[in-house]
């Protein structure tokens, strides 16, 4: 296994989905897989089912409102952004050690969207480990700049219907 980061964006449904199909195949692989799951709110039901699959696939989330994060009081907003961080660090902690081989940051772009991180601290995430290593982000907008630091990017944009 090679040092790989790969992202699935856009406007469309089904980036998570695709993300889960992801590390469905790693475990299935014999890797380790953790999910950190970002601006889902503490309520998003949607990998429950994940459970099931530890120990070869691990779910994080760090948020404690059930509300989703733009949807919360400014004050809210300020404790919840400070759990989203403590996410981030653990996301760091995962990479330097070496805890798993495949790690998913979902939802990662929208910090950088709401101003949460700043692309630098996402891009010294990305290169913190360049032992072989699967890094796959998600997210709504892909900059020019990050697709840079990206092996693999797949646009996930709706086409028809709702």
């Amino acid at each position: 296994m090679k040092r790989e980061v790969q992202v699935y964006y856009g406007s469309g449904k089904g980036k998570t989905t695709a993300a889960v199909g992801h590390c469905i195949r790693e475990a299935s692989l014999g890797h380790q897989v953790i999910i950190i799951q970002f601006l889902k709110g503490r309520n998003a039901d949607e990998l429950g089912f994940l459970v099931k699959l530890e120990p070869d696939i691990k779910l994080f989330r760090f948020e404690k409102e059930e509300a989703f994060y733009l949807d919360l009081p400014e004050d809210k907003k300020l404790e919840e952004k400070k759990n989203i961080l403590n996410g981030l660090n653990f996301a760091k902690k995962v990479i330097e050690t070496g805890e798993c081989d495949f790690l998913v940051l979902d939802e990662i772009l929208g910090l950088i969207d709401l101003g949460i991180i700043t692309e630098d601290e996402l891009i010294s995430l990305i290169e913190l480990r360049n032992d072989p290593y699967k890094l796959l982000l998600t997210g709504q907008n892909l900059s020019p700049r990050l697709l840079e630091y990206v092996d693999v990017a797949a646009e996930i944009r709706q086409v028809k219907g709702e």
